[in-house]
C-alpha cells in the first residue's frame, strides 16, 4: 500500500499524487465514444456470483447503446451459484461504465464491463449481489459522519504450477502437482520441462525472492503487470513468495472498497490468463501444498476524511489515533465471524493453523507478522497508517469479504472496542500461561459460520448486510462445501487407520 497520499477522483480519470493518471469513462456516452475511438468489436459483460467468481457474456457492437446502462440486459438468475430459484430467474445486468476498460487477453478488440445485478421485478438492485453489498457499506460509511472513503490494499499471493490433476469418486481420490520450481524435483529427469534438470529448485519455506534462474516466474510476473496496467490498474511491486513450487504476489496500489474489489476479480482474471498462455496454471487456492506456506490476503485499510488520514497520530502507539485503535478493536472482536466471509473455504483453515506462521492470534502489533492486526512501520508518514488485517485469504469474495472488515471496524469505533495491549514479540514464543490468554479465530469453517450466526448484528446495520444474504451464505456452505468434503474419506485416513 503507497506511503503517498489518497487517490482522488477528477472527472474522468484517477490521478495518483505521483501524477499518474488512469483513463476512466465517466458516463455511458464515453464508453459509447471509447468503443468507436478503439475499433472495439466486442463488449464483454461480467459479474460476481455469491462465492466470488465473476460470470460474464458478450454482446456484439450494435448492441451497445445508452439503453443498456439504464435499461439493463436479461440474464437467468437460477442457473448463477447463491442467486435465484428456477422460478423467480429472471434478472438484469447494468453495466457501471466507470468500470470499462479494454481486455488486454482477448485477440479480438473487446471491452469489459462490472455489471451491477438487478431484480426486474423490483425494479431495485439485487440483494444477493456482492458489488450491491460493497457499495452498500460505503455508502453507510459516509451516513456514519466518520468518514468518507475507506481505501482498501490487499495482497494477494497465488501458485503457478505447470500441471495440476485432481478427482475423486467412489473408489479413489487423488491430486498431482508440477512444478519445475519444486524442491521435490530436485532429483527429477526434466525431460518434460525441456531437457535435463538444471537444478536451482527454492527449498521449503525458501523461495522468498531469490532471483532468476531460481525465481523462474519473473517475466510471467512482468506480463501480468503489463497486462494489470492496461486494464487500468496501479501496480507497486511483484515478487516471488515464500513458498516453492512457484508461489507469487504482485501487490495492487490501494483504492476505495468498491472499486478495489473490482480490482481484485481483474486481477485474478489476468493472472490466471496470462499463465495460461504459457501453458501453465495459476491457483488462488490458500492452500495447495503440504509442508510449505499457504497462501493469504493481508488487507491494509485506513478511513479518511476532507483528505486526511483518521488512522494517524503523531503522539499515539505507533502513530495510531484512537479511532485506528478502535477500529482494530471491532476487527479483533468480530474476527471469529469475519472469517466466514475473509477465509470462507474449508482449505482456508489448512492455513489458519496454530503454531505455524499464519496469522490465527487475535491481538495487534507493530511490525510484528504474527499478530492478526499489524501496523506497518515502513514509513511515518501520515499517509502511510494503516492497519493490515493479515487473517483472510484469496478465495474470500472481495466484495463481501472488504465489506465485512469495514463494518466491525466501524462497530469497534462506535462501540469504542479497544484491541487490548500490544503484543510487540514473537507470539509463538509465549510461555503457555500467556498463550493462552490470546484469543485464535476459528480451527474450521463450521466454526466461523456458527460464529456468524451468532454475531452479525454489525454486519446488517444499516442494510448493508442482509438476513437473507447472511443465511443465503450459511446454508450454500454447509450444503455445497462442507458437507461434501465432511462426507468423504480424505487419502491421509488410509494411512492412519486401514490396519485397525
Amino acid at each position: 500500500m503507497s506511503t503517498q497520499q489518497v487517490v482522488t477522483e477528477t472527472g474522468t480519470a484517477s490521478v495518483t499524487p505521483g501524477g499518474y493518471q488512469i483513463k476512466r469513462p465517466a458516463s455511458p456516452g464515453d464508453v459509447i465514444s471509447m468503443v468507436e475511438n478503439q475499433g472495439i468489436q466486442i463488449i464483454d459483460l461480467r459479474f460476481t456470483d455469491l462465492p466470488g467468481i465473476w460470470q460474464h457474456f458478450s454482446i456484439a457492437l450494435p448492441e451497445l447503446h445508452e439503453g443498456l446502462f439504464s435499461d439493463g440486459i436479461g440474464f437467468d438468475g437460477s442457473s448463477i451459484r447463491g442467486f435465484q430459484e428456477i422460478h423467480e430467474s429472471d434478472m438484469l445486468l447494468k453495466p457501471d461504465p466507470s468500470t470499462a476498460f479494454v481486455d488486454p487477453l482477448c485477440e479480438l478488440p473487446t471491452l469489459a464491463m462490472v455489471c451491477d445485478v438487478h431484480d426486474p421485478v423490483l425494479g431495485t438492485p439485487y440483494s444477493r449481489d456482492p458489488r450491491h453489498v460493497a457499495r452498500k457499506a460505503e455508502n453507510y460509511l459516509k451516513s456514519t459522519g466518520l468518514a468518507q472513503t475507506c481505501y482498501f490494499g490487499p495482497e494477494l499471493e497465488f501458485f503457478i504450477f505447470d500441471s495440476v490433476r485432481f478427482g475423486q469418486d467412489e473408489h479413489s481420490g487423488y491430486y498431482y502437482i508440477e512444478s519445475a520450481e519444486g524442491a521435490w524435483n530436485s532429483g527429477a529427469d526434466e525431460g518434460a520441462y525441456g531437457g535435463g534438470n538444471l537444478g536451482y529448485k527454492s527449498r521449503f519455506k525458501e523461495g522468498y525472492f531469490p532471483v532468476p534462474p531460481q525465481d523462474t516466474l519473473q517475466d510471467i510476473r512482468s506480463e501480468i503487470v503489463l497486462a494489470l496496467m492496461q486494464a487500468g490498474i496501479q501496480v507497486e511491486v511483484h515478487h516471488h513468495e515464500v513458498a516453492t513450487a512457484g508461489q507469487n504476489e504482485i501487490d495492487m496500489k490501494f483504492a476505495p472498497l468498491t472499486r478495489m474489489a473490482d480490482n481484485v476479480m481483474i486481477y485474478k482474471y489476468i493472472c490466471k490468463n496470462v499463465a495460461r498462455r504459457h501453458d501453465k496454471v495459476a491457483t488462488f487456492m490458500p492452500k495447495p501444498i503440504f509442508g510449505d506456506n499457504a497462501s493469504g490476503m493481508h488487507c491494509h485499510q485506513s478511513l479518511w476524511k476532507d483528505g486526511k488520514n483518521l488512522f494517524y497520530d503523531a503522539n499515539g502507539w505507533a502513530l495510531t489515533s484512537q479511532e485506528c485503535r478502535w477500529y482494530i478493536g471491532g476487527l479483533l472482536r468480530h474476527a471469529p465471524a469475519l472469517m466466514a466471509f475473509c477465509a470462507p473455504t474449508t482449505n482456508s483453515y489448512k492455513r489458519l493453523v496454530p503454531g505455524y506462521e499464519a496469522p490465527v492470534n487475535l491481538a495487534m502489533s507493530q511490525r510484528n507478522r504474527s499478530a492478526a492486526a499489524r501496523i506497518p512501520m515502513y514509513s511515518s508518514s501520515p499517509g502511510a497508517r494503516r492497519v493490515e488485517f493479515r487473517c483472510p485469504d484469496p478465495s474470500a469474495n472481495a466484495y463481501l469479504a472488504f465489506a465485512a472488515m469495514l463494518m466491525a471496524g466501524l462497530d469497534g469505533i462506535a462501540g469504542r472496542i479497544e484491541p487490548g495491549e500490544p503484543l510487540d514479540k514473537n507470539i509463538y514464543d509465549l510461555p503457555p500461561e500467556e498463550a493462552g490468554r490470546v484469543r485464535q479465530v476459528p480451527a474450521s469453517l463450521q466454526e466461523s459460520l456458527a460464529a456468524l450466526e451468532e454475531d452479525h448484528a454489525f454486519l446488517i446495520a444499516g442494510d448493508v448486510f442482509t438476513r437473507d444474504v447472511i443465511d443465503t451464505w450459511i446454508d450454500y456452505k454447509r450444503r455445497k462445501e462442507i458437507d461434501p468434503v465432511r462426507l468423504r474419506p480424505h487419502p491421509w485416513e488410509f494411512q492412519l487407520y486401514f490396519d485397525v
